[in-house]
C-alpha cells in the first residue's frame, strides 16, 4: 500500500509538472499572439503614416502645378505670337489667377528662351547673374532629357549654383520633326514654393476621413518639406515624434521636393479599429507565476503528504513495538504466575511488579494516543483549577519510579511548597510523565533526573533536567512535531512513537502557556532542560 501510494505521489507530481509546462506553453503562445497583433497594428500606423505622406506631396504637386501654369502659359503665348521678338518682362506677363489660388507673378525675377540644340539662351526682366546663365545653359539640356514629363507639359529646377538658390519653371517646344527644341521658362524665388505647400498642406486632411475616427486634423501629425539638399521648405508649427514616420516625394519634375509625414503616437489607438493592443505581458506573466505558486504549493503538499505518510507507518511501526515489549513481559509473568512456576513468594512480588510496571508503561502510551486522537478530530479540552503543584510532582514521580528504577535513573525533585497553578491536573500529570519517558528512555543508565519549579510574574515554570546526550540546537524546534525523531533515535533500538512532545506542547498552548528547550540547559552536568510555562 505505501508502495501504491510512493508511485501514485510521483504520478501526480509529473502530471502537475506537465500541466505547467503546457500552462507556461499557453503563455508564450498569448505572448507571441498578442506580440504578431501588435506587430499588425504598427505595420497599419506605417502605412498610414505612407499613405499621409503621399497624399501632402500630391496635393503639395497639385498646388504648385496650378500656381505654375499661369504665367507659364503666357510665355508660350507670347512666344508663338512673337518666335523673334524678345520675351516679355515679368511684370508684363499677363495671365488669370482665380480668386482662391496663390499668385506666383509677384516672385518671377526673369523669363527665359533658350535653343537646347545650340544652347543660345535669352533673358528678360532682372539681370542674370553669369554663375546662374551657365547653370541654366548646362542643366537644362540634361533635364529635359532626364526628367522632363511631356504628358504635364512643364519641369521644373530647384538648384543653388554658388549657393544662389534659384527655382526654374519651363516647357519645352517640339520642332517640326517631333524633337524637343525650345525650352521657354521662368525663374522665381524659391521663397514662392512655401505658400503653395501651406495652402496644400493646411487645406487638407493628413488621413480620409473615414479613417480618422473623428481626430482633428491639427493633432493627428506633423508635415515638413524639404528640398533634395535637406534645406527646409515648410514645418508645421506642432511636431511630433513617433515610429510612424514616412516619407515621399513630391516628384522631380516638381523641383525635387520630399514630404515627411509623422502621425501622432497619442492618437495612433483612434487609427486602429478597436485601438492598438495592449501589451498583456504583465498580465500573462502574473497568470503564469500564480500557476507556478499553485503547482508549488500542491507539490509541496504533496511531499509533505508522502512524508506525513512515512512518518505515519513509523508512527505505527514505533507504537507496534512499544505495545509488544510490555505486552510480551505481562503475558509472560502472568503466565507464570497463572502455571504456578514462581519459586518463592519475592519471585512473586518481582513478578507482580513488573507486571504493574509494564500496566503503567502501557497506561502511559495509551493516553498519549488518545489524546493525539482527540487532537487529530480537534476535540481536545481541559478543565483548568487551582492545584497545587509540588504534590502532583511527587506523586507523579511515585508513579513513574518503578519504571524509572527499570533503567536505573533516580528521580529527584524541588518544587516550592506554596506553588499554585490554574491547570487541569491530569494534562499536567501527562505534560510530565512524557518528559520522564523520554528522558529515561533516551539517557544513560545511572543517570540522575531533576524536576524543578520557580514562580515568575504571572506564570510558573516547571522543568525537567536528563543526563542524557542533548539535542542539537538546529533539531530543537523540530523535536515538537508530531511523529518526528532524531536521526539518531531512529536508528538505535529503543522504541517510539514520535509524539509526546508533540502532546506536550499542546496542552501546554491549550493552557495558554509555552513549552520548549532552555538553551542554556540544565544548571549542572550535561543533558537538556525542558520548560513547561504554566499560569499561575
Amino acid at each position: 500500500m505505501t508502495r501504491f501510494r510512493v508511485r501514485r505521489g510521483a504520478v501526480v507530481g509529473v502530471l502537475l509538472v506537465l500541466a505547467f509546462a503546457v500552462a507556461a506553453a499557453l503563455a508564450v503562445q498569448a505572448y507571441e499572439t498578442a506580440r504578431y497583433h501588435r506587430a499588425q497594428a504598427d505595420r497599419v500606423l506605417r502605412d498610414y503614416a505612407s499613405l499621409a505622406a503621399a497624399r501632402v506631396a500630391q496635393r503639395s504637386a497639385i498646388e504648385i502645378f496650378y500656381a505654375v501654369k499661369p504665367p507659364l502659359q503666357a510665355i508660350q503665348h507670347a512666344h508663338e505670337m512673337a518666335p523673334h521678338k524678345p520675351l516679355p518682362r515679368p511684370a508684363d506677363l499677363h495671365f488669370d489667377v482665380m480668386e482662391h489660388e496663390f499668385s506666383i507673378a509677384p516672385y518671377i525675377r526673369f523669363t527665359f528662351r533658350m535653343d537646347l540644340a545650340t544652347g543660345q539662351l535669352q533673358t528678360s526682366g532682372h539681370t542674370v547673374p553669369p554663375g546662374v546663365r551657365k547653370w541654366l545653359i548646362d542643366t537644362l539640356p540634361v533635364h529635359t532629357r532626364t526628367v522632363y514629363d511631356s504628358s504635364w507639359h512643364m519641369g521644373s529646377i530647384l538648384g543653388q549654383p554658388g549657393w544662389d538658390r534659384r527655382y526654374v519653371v519651363y516647357t519645352v517646344l517640339r520642332d517640326s520633326q517631333g524633337s524637343l527644341r525650345t525650352a521657354l521658362g521662368f525663374e522665381t524665388k524659391p521663397a514662392a514654393l512655401r505658400p503653395l505647400v501651406v495652402h496644400a498642406t493646411e487645406k487638407f486632411p493628413l488621413l480620409p476621413r473615414p479613417l480618422t475616427g473623428g481626430v482633428e486634423y491639427d493633432s493627428m501629425g506633423s508635415i515638413i518639406i524639404t528640398d533634395r539638399f535637406g534645406t527646409e521648405i515648410y514645418r508645421s508649427a506642432a511636431q511630433y515624434t513617433s515610429p510612424f514616420t514616412a516619407r515621399d516625394t513630391i516628384g522631380t519634375d516638381m523641383g525635387d521636393l520630399y514630404a515627411q509625414a509623422t502621425l501622432r503616437g497619442a492618437v495612433a489607438d483612434k487609427l486602429i479599429i478597436g485601438g492598438l493592443p495592449k501589451s498583456r505581458l504583465s498580465l500573462i506573466l502574473s497568470l503564469l507565476g500564480l500557476t507556478a505558486v499553485l503547482i508549488g504549493t500542491a507539490l509541496f503538499q504533496l511531499r509533505r503528504e508522502s512524508q506525513l505518510t512515512r512518518l505515519r507507518t513509523d508512527f505505527i511501526s514505533g507504537v507496534s513495538h512499544e505495545l509488544r515489549t510490555p505486552l510480551a513481559q505481562i503475558r509472560m509473568f502472568s503466565e507464570t504466575l497463572t502455571l504456578g512456576r514462581v519459586r518463592s513468594d519475592e519471585e512473586r512480588r518481582r513478578s507482580l511488579a513488573i507486571i504493574d510496571q509494564e500496566a503503567r508503561r502501557l497506561t502511559h502510551l495509551v493516553e498519549n494516543l488518545l489524546h493525539f486522537s482527540r487532537s487529530e478530530r480537534q476535540t481536545s479540552h481541559i478543565t483548568p483549577e487551582p492545584t497545587a503543584l509540588g504534590p502532583l510532582v511527587q506523586e507523579v514521580i511515585d508513579g513513574f519510579a518503578p519504571l524509572a528504577a527499570a533503567r536505573g535513573a533516580t528521580l529527584s525533585a524541588a518544587i516550592p511548597e506554596d506553588l499554585v497553578v490554574t491547570a487541569d491536573p491530569g494534562a499536567v500529570r501527562q505534560m510530565l510523565l512524557n518528559l520522564l519517558d523520554n528522558a529515561v528512555k533516551y539517557g544513560p543508565t545511572g543517570q540522575d533526573v531533576r524536576i524543578g519549579a520557580t514562580r515568575e510574574t504571572g506564570v510558573a515554570k516547571l522543568w525537567v533536567d536528563d543526563g542524557g546526550p542533548g539535542i542539537p540546537r538546529a533539531d530543537r524546534e523540530r523535536v515538537w512535531e508530531r511523529f518526528w525523531r532524531l536521526e539518531r533515535d531512529r536508528e538505535s533500538a529503543v522504541a517510539g512513537s514520535g509524539i509526546g512532545l508533540a502532546v506536550v506542547r499542546e496542552l501546554a498552548t491549550l493552557h495558554h502557556g509555552r513549552a520548549w528547550i532552555d538553551e542554556n540547559g540544565p544548571a549542572v552536568g550535561g543533558g537538556t532542560r525542558f520548560v513547561i510555562e504554566l499560569p499561575v
